[in-house]
Order: C-alpha cells, then structure tokens, then sequence
C-alpha cells in the first residue's frame, strides 16, 4: 500500500482565458502572456508534485484544461470545478474566480459546491448576497490508498480588500475603516459558516477530513480558530473530536529554530495566509489517528523574483503517512 500522500493549495492568481476582462484595473492577459501563464503554472504543479491540489482564483476551467494539458503529472489527473453561474438577470456568462480541485486519486463520487451558507448563518441584514458564500467551497470525496474516503473542501475566504460600497469616498478615513470592518465580517461569516460544514460532516460520519485554501489570514486569526473548532470543550476522551489542525502546527518535522514558510507579501509584510488543515486522523495525540503529517513545504521564491505570469501566493505542501497494519497495533 502507498503510505505518503501528498496534499497542496495552489492561489494560481486570475487564471483567466486570453482577453477576459476581469476587474477594471486589471488588463486582460494577451495570448502572450496567457501562454505565459499556463506554462509557468503546469511548472509549479509538477514541482509540486502532490496527489491532490486545491486551487484558488480559476476564473476558467478551460483555461485550467490547457494548464493540465502542459503538465507532466496531470494530464491524466481527475478535476473537479465548476464555472460561475449565469448572470440570473440576464442568462449571460459571468466571470468569478472559483475553486477547483485535481487529484491523482479516486474520487469516490462526483465532487460538490456549497453556494448558500448553511441554516442559521448569515450576513447582517441589507450584505450583498447575505446568504451566501462570495466563492463556494468545493467537496470531493477521496479514495485513500488504504480504501479509506476523505473528505477534501477546497476554500477560498474573503480577502482583507475593503468593501466599499457604492459612493463611498477613498479619500476618507472613516469609510475606509467600515469598508475593512465589512469585510472582516463577511470573511468571519464565511469562517463560521464552513465551521458549520465541517461539523455537519462530521455528523454525518467519522473519517478523515482535510481544508486546502487561501484563508486570507494567519492560522492564530479568530477567523481560521473559528474553522479549526478551536476551544470547543469536548468529551472526556473526545477532546478533539470535531476539530481541525494545522499541519505547520502538528508536523513531525518542524524545526523552530530554522522553519521559515510564508505564502504571501503584502506592503512588505511576509505572511502565510495559505493553510492545509486535517482531522483528528492525522493527528498523533488522537486516538482515532490513521496517519500522521511528515512535514510541510512552502514554495515562494518566485514571490521574490517578480516575473508577471507567476502568483502572488506561495503553495503549501504537506506530506502524510498512512500507518499501516504494524503500526496501528502498536498503538493499541
């Protein structure tokens, strides 16, 4: 039985078909710098090398075809996504950067998106789309080489750019600051509206869960303690039950005193914002543990070197042990 596995999330930045208009700012990528693009991102997931990638900011699945088509390790790899809905109004295409996910494992069957938040969650009355998530997450259902399933959510949660709303002025501190508090609420209401989903899986049976994505925030923020369950008093013996870890937190092979990982610079600060999280079943101090995480790797040193087709998000890459048969009767 294959006993590594490796899982990575990839913010491939604006994946978008030549000419797309995207944002206003933002010039649409020529056929130049398109193939620019898919070529450099077909490179970063082979050096990746991970049997599943959650990807963030695909704004076309085929574009994300072609990136595939170029690869070496993926040509063959399952991929689930889904392009953004039509404009309900108008019936016309919309581009939105979703989520996607390509596994060199089994899905056991076909993946799902989650668009509505679930019962009981919501934006504060009068939030644009208060009820639902700005970029859905998506739900795959992994076949592990042991047989066991898990369940992959790939996120992407709302970023630190503030919200502002129509009229407000930029010039003006005040709307500056409600512009960045709405947007923490809704990153917040995402963070607990997941947290919901997760708990919800949870329910639904006990096996290994595993969040690949862009949080846009570090992994001591409120917002991913709120989606790892953190504090939450379980059952004498179930202390974890429930609970989501990050793997830069648990890995066997941490380093204090050299580990140095960030995935995103923003104004000159370094941060990791880019996180896998997994369940209590690769966490050594549960019980329920099936497996355990090695180590995690962060590729960014195209963050420094400014070349136009990259990302501007490092990858984060974790390797996983499955324990085999001797192992697990050794624990017990």
């Amino acid at each position: 039985m294959q006993q590594e596995i490796r899982f990575a999330t990839f913010n491939v930045c604006n994946l978008s078909q030549p000419g797309a208009k995207l944002y206003d700012n933002l010039p649409p990528l020529t056929p130049a710098e398109y193939e620019a693009k898919v070529a450099w991102t077909a490179q970063q997931l082979d050096q990746l090398d991970a049997d599943v990638i959650g990807l963030q900011e695909i704004f076309s699945m085929d574009a994300l075809r072609d990136v595939l088509a170029r690869s070496r390790r993926y040509r063959e790899a399952a991929l689930a996504g889904f392009d953004a809905a039509p404009d309900p109004d108008t019936g016309a295409p919309r581009l939105m950067p979703q989520v996607a996910l390509i596994s060199r494992l089994p899905l056991a069957v076909p993946a799902a998106v989650y668009t509505d938040f679930p019962d009981g969650v919501a934006l504060p009355a009068g939030s644009r789309d208060a009820g639902r998530f700005a970029r859905a997450p998506l739900h795959a259902q992994v076949v592990l080489p042991d047989r066991r399933i898990a369940d992959v959510i790939v996120i992407h949660l709302k970023s630190k750019r503030p919200d502002y709303r129509s009229g407000d002025d930029f010039a003006d501190p005040m709307q500056y600051a409600q512009a960045n508090l709405r947007s923490l609420i809704r990153r917040g209401t995402e963070a607990v509206a997941l947290r919901a989903l997760l708990s919800r899986l949870e329910d639904q049976a006990r096996r290994p869960r595993i969040v690949l994505g862009d949080f846009n925030d570090t992994a001591d923020a409120v917002t991913t303690a709120i989606v790892m369950g953190s504090g939450a008093a379980g059952l004498p013996g179930e202390e974890l039950s429930g609970r989501m870890f990050d793997c830069n937190q648990i890995q066997q092979g941490r380093d204090t005193l050299r580990h140095i990982g960030y995935t995103n610079i923003h104004e000159g600060h370094y941060m990791t914002i880019d996180h896998v999280l997994v369940s209590e079943e690769f966490n050594p101090a549960s019980r329920y543990a099936v497996g355990e995480v090695l180590d995690v790797t962060y590729l960014n040193d195209h963050l420094l070197q400014h070349k136009p087709e990259a990302s501007d998000h490092g990858q984060v890459l974790v390797r996983l042990r499955l324990y085999g048969a001797r192992d697990l009767a050794a624990a017990m």
